[in-house]
């Protein structure tokens, strides 16, 4: 699994609707609305870097209301969710 971190600037009168048309784009799991220079922070979950390139490039970025994106991709995940989820497995 690879996981994108989008940052998202948008028009601010559309972040509602921006964010609502992107939780909605299959590969997105989550999109936060924050504070700061860009409006959202989208989490793309996918299997390879090609499915990156269609969800942000094909997809993400034609939802009316974008005006620009900034990606980063994830190399490992640092968790305490993760970590416990580890030392679980078989326990039940």
């Amino acid at each position: 699994m690879i996981t994108a971190i989008v940052h998202v600037s948008a028009e601010v009168s559309q972040i509602p609707e921006v964010a609502t048309a992107i939780a909605a784009i299959d590969g997105v799991s989550e999109v936060y609305s924050v504070t700061g220079p860009i409006d959202l922070i989208v989490l793309v979950r996918v299997r390879s870097h090609d499915d990156i390139a269609t969800v942000v490039a094909d997809k993400l970025n034609k939802v009316p209301g974008v005006k620009d994106t900034e990606t980063h991709i994830a190399f490992r995940a640092y968790s305490r969710h993760d970590l416990e989820a580890a030392f679980a497995i078989g326990l039940d």
